[in-house]
């Protein structure tokens, strides 16, 4: 293909597709390509090669049953998207839910945070060759995975929490484990940093690449790790605070360039901030229950469903008909591993969903995508995508 340059030098660019038959592409990712050499001179981003439709299942069962479905939207950190959901169901209930169910989803979060990042990162600098901090980072996410496992039975897909509350109460010893893997995890973001944080080929592969400016980030409609790491001071934990995160000790990361190193270490830096955040909480959790005593969302106990006739009514009509949020509509968003995962949620006053739209932080970044990356070489593209670590899940919802 032949074309005029500004300068009216004549170009032979050749066209390419980078995916979706690509590892970096994640097999659901197409980025149409005009190359002169190695410089992108154009490009054009396409995703819909997973076709999830998440919106439209979850209208078919009732509010408990759109619980799994969410697991599969960032499926990094499934635990996140089980909270963002419930607490914006619990929010059309105004349910206020007991202490320790706080605490406890607190410390589910920012560990699912943690992991996520961890497999961003490590992932990230195999697109860049550097294999060995992904294995120093798998390690600790995989001891993560074992107290999942404990916790509620699955290691990728967990649907732990429930509305008003959560599947369970954290099984004995989960303090001390949580405690011990927190420790691991400082020791492999150790190495890690001393791995890449000066090391003149990340360094020179990543600084002053595929930059987003403040005013950039911002008109894309960017949230999380990548806004901040443009420079832009935002995080719900602390702008709209919910689960008391306002009463905890932590700093928000902020990028100073916009560019693909700043992405990448916010996230290791976040790591750390969210280990302080997660030992804040261990020594807050009290003994006490972790589900709302609100019988519109909340099973009877055992004894007063068999000698009370209304406990029982109440159990079948949950079991079979499931909770009824009042007529509306509403909109809650938690800031997740990757930026605000907000819930818009239509409620004719039925057990089903009249209508769910989910709001992910990745289809913001993926949108910006193929502007970010004309100008830049094939190499600065990939290391790029995974600075913005786009999860196909929750991007082809």
């Amino acid at each position: 293909m032949k074309v005029q340059a500004p300068d009216g030098q004549e170009l032979e660019l050749m066209t390419v597709n980078m995916g979706p038959s690509h590892p970096a592409t994640h097999g659901t990712l197409r980025i149409f390509t005009a190359l002169d050499g190695e410089n992108i001179v154009a490009s054009a981003c396409e995703m819909g090669y997973l076709h999830r439709g998440f919106e439209k299942m979850v209208e078919q069962g009732t509010f408990n049953q759109v619980l799994p479905y969410t697991d599969r939207l960032n499926y990094c950190s499934s635990i996140m998207n089980n909270i963002g959901f419930c607490k914006a169901v619990e929010k059309m209930f105004d349910v206020e839910l007991p202490e320790r169910c706080i605490t406890l989803r607190v410390i589910v979060a920012e560990l699912s945070r943690i992991i996520d990042h961890l497999v961003c990162v490590g992932t990230n600098l195999v697109d860049l060759g550097a294999l060995t901090n992904f294995w120093y980072f798998f390690n600790p996410r995989e001891e993560v995975y074992k107290i999942w496992e404990k916790l509620c039975g699955a290691r990728l897909t967990n649907t732990f929490t429930r509305i008003g509350g959560l599947y369970r109460d954290a099984y004995v010893g989960f303090e001390d484990e949580v405690s011990l893997v927190l420790k691991s995890i400082e020791s492999a973001i150790d190495d890690v940093r001393g791995l890449i944080e000066h090391n003149k080929i990340f360094v020179e592969r990543t600084r002053d690449v595929c930059v987003v400016s403040k005013e950039d980030a911002i008109s894309y409609g960017w949230t999380g790790p990548c806004l901040r790491a443009s420079g832009v001071d935002h995080d719900l934990r602390k702008d709209e605070p919910y689960y008391g995160y306002e009463t905890y000790d932590f700093d928000s990361v902020i990028g100073t360039t916009g560019d693909t190193f700043d992405r990448i270490m916010v996230r290791i830096y976040e790591m750390i901030e969210s280990i302080s955040i997660i030992r804040q909480a261990l020594e807050r959790l009290k003994p006490g229950p972790v589900n709302s005593t609100d019988a519109r969302v909340r099973l009877p106990n055992k004894d007063q469903v068999y000698h009370d006739m209304e406990a029982l009514i109440n159990q079948f009509k949950l079991i079979y008909e499931g909770v009824r949020p009042p007529m509306g509509q509403c909109y809650d968003a938690t800031e997740a591993a990757n930026g605000e995962l907000g819930f818009f949620i239509v409620s004719d006053g039925g057990t089903n969903p009249y209508k769910i739209k989910v709001r992910p932080p990745c289809f913001m970044q993926f949108a910006a995508f193929s502007d970010m990356i004309e100008q830049s070489q094939v190499a600065d593209a990939f290391a790029t995508l995974g600075s913005i670590n786009i999860i196909a899940g929750e991007l082809d919802r």
